[in-house]
């Protein structure tokens, strides 16, 4: 694609990445469908219709250029709407020019401390993790997130994700342990039970692996009561937090080492399954791009969101539809980046198998996306922009759901309503218990 090989010099020349900007921002002026999408567009346009600039492009200021790659949050969605994407002509791709752009602003300048910090999930999460209960009580303290605030720009109002002291992948040894100590105990002795006849390599993102382990939990005890085998491969952060902050290189050692992991995985005849929309769309979409190698695209070919492969088992009528428990109403938020997936709502799909739910969606933008709602910068505008979700959640039945962490952390801050991932609401449905 004309100007996205990073491979190439002219990928990284800030001259280069101008024109681009300016050649899109001309053609995204003529069209202006995605005005309601996100800040980025809404700037763009009103920037662009100045008297100073009327629709010229040439004209437009380059901190005005500069705005709108700064507002982009990378909810992708944009991608969905553009009729001008590849393979037309124009080849328009604004969320892969506005992640060259913050590139190759931070090969020239360097990556900024702040976006170090946030592109350093697993760093943190490990840190915090070992730290807590102290971690989550010092993110409590006004003085400590003052400090956090002026020192690393993480706005003083955001609420934080809770650090556990286990993290999930100790969880996990402990339950592989634990299994193969059962299938010896019952070695040699007859049982009726079918062997496991589906084999997956879970990649748990950092989220569950250090502030949200409940859901890999569910994660594992679903698909093993659907008959998989799950592993867990060596992994690390799927790279997203550091493609923030422009910080590619960073992001891209970490792809090669998780790219690595999960071909061998795919090679063992697994299928990988990402409990997390962000980092699914990730390993489908972003790592063919930004590692090019075929095991990358071996990876993204075999790479499953945790309800798309939950809805395909659905389909075929292999889904396990023993239900126990009713779940009721739930108040389902459908992730930007499961949205930008085009995979329908198949959260929702398989939370309706269970007998008596009723799920209501709701297609909102959380505006919270990566790290950008946790800047200073953009707190407050974050939540403006997450006004109706907050004001369709308020109204909806009282169990919210929403596949993503961090949109999650977005409905409680702005309507103090704790949402769960549909695969804790569905491993209760089976009796699952903790």
């Amino acid at each position: 694609m004309a100007g996205l090989d990073l491979k190439k010099a002219e990928f990284w020349n800030l001259g280069a990445v101008d024109r681009e900007l300016r050649r899109v921002y001309d053609i995204c002026g003529g069209c202006r469908r995605c005005l309601p999408l996100c800040p980025s567009f809404k700037v763009l346009f009103d920037r662009m219709d100045v008297e100073a600039v009327d629709g010229d492009v040439d004209k437009l200021p380059a901190s005005d250029v500069k705005d709108v790659v700064d507002l982009c949050y990378q909810c992708k969605l944009c991608f969905n709407h553009c009729p001008y994407t590849p393979p037309h002509r124009w080849e328009v791709d604004f969320p892969r020019l506005m992640l060259r752009a913050r590139g190759a602003q931070a090969r020239k300048s360097g990556v900024s401390l702040q976006d170090r910090l946030l592109g350093s999930a697993d760093l943190v999460g490990r840190l915090g993790s070992l730290g807590a209960p102290l971690s989550n009580w010092m993110n409590e303290l006004s003085v400590h997130r003052a400090f956090v605030q002026a020192v690393l720009g993480i706005h003083k109002h955001r609420n934080m994700p809770k650090f556990h002291r286990q993290t999930f992948s100790a969880w996990f040894k402990q339950h592989a342990r634990g299994k193969t100590a059962r299938r010896a105990s019952a070695a040699g002795v007859a049982t009726a039970r079918e062997p496991a006849a589906k084999r997956i390599a879970l990649f748990a993102t950092c989220s569950v692996e250090y502030y949200e382990p409940s859901t890999g939990r569910a994660a594992v005890r679903v698909l093993e009561r659907n008959r998989a085998d799950v592993s867990l491969p060596e992994q690390r952060c799927c790279g997203m937090p550091f493609l923030d902050g422009g910080a590619i290189d960073e992001a891209k050692a970490l792809i090669k080492q998780n790219v690595q992991s999960l071909a061998a995985a795919v090679r063992e005849g697994r299928e990988i399954v990402v409990p997390g929309p962000t980092c699914s769309y990730m390993l489908k979409q972003d790592y063919p791009w930004l590692d090019g190698s075929d095991d990358a695209k071996l990876v993204a070919a075999n790479t499953r969101d945790i309800f798309e492969y939950l809805a395909k088992l659905q389909a075929a009528g292999q889904l396990d539809t023993n239900f126990t428990r009713p779940i009721g109403n739930v108040t389902y938020h459908v992730p930007c980046h499961l949205r930008a997936q085009n995979l329908g709502h198949k959260s929702a799909d398989v939370l309706r198998a269970v007998p008596g739910a009723a799920v209501d969606v709701v297609e909102k933008c959380s505006a919270v996306d990566g790290t950008w709602g946790f800047k200073k910068e953009y707190y407050e505008l974050s939540l403006k922009v997450a006004k109706p979700l907050f004001d369709a959640v308020a109204a909806g039945a009282p169990t919210v759901a929403t596949d993503c962490p961090l949109a999650a952390l977005q409905i409680e801050q702005g309507t103090g309503r704790k949402a769960k991932h549909p695969i804790e609401i569905l491993a209760a449905a089976y009796g699952l218990e903790e």
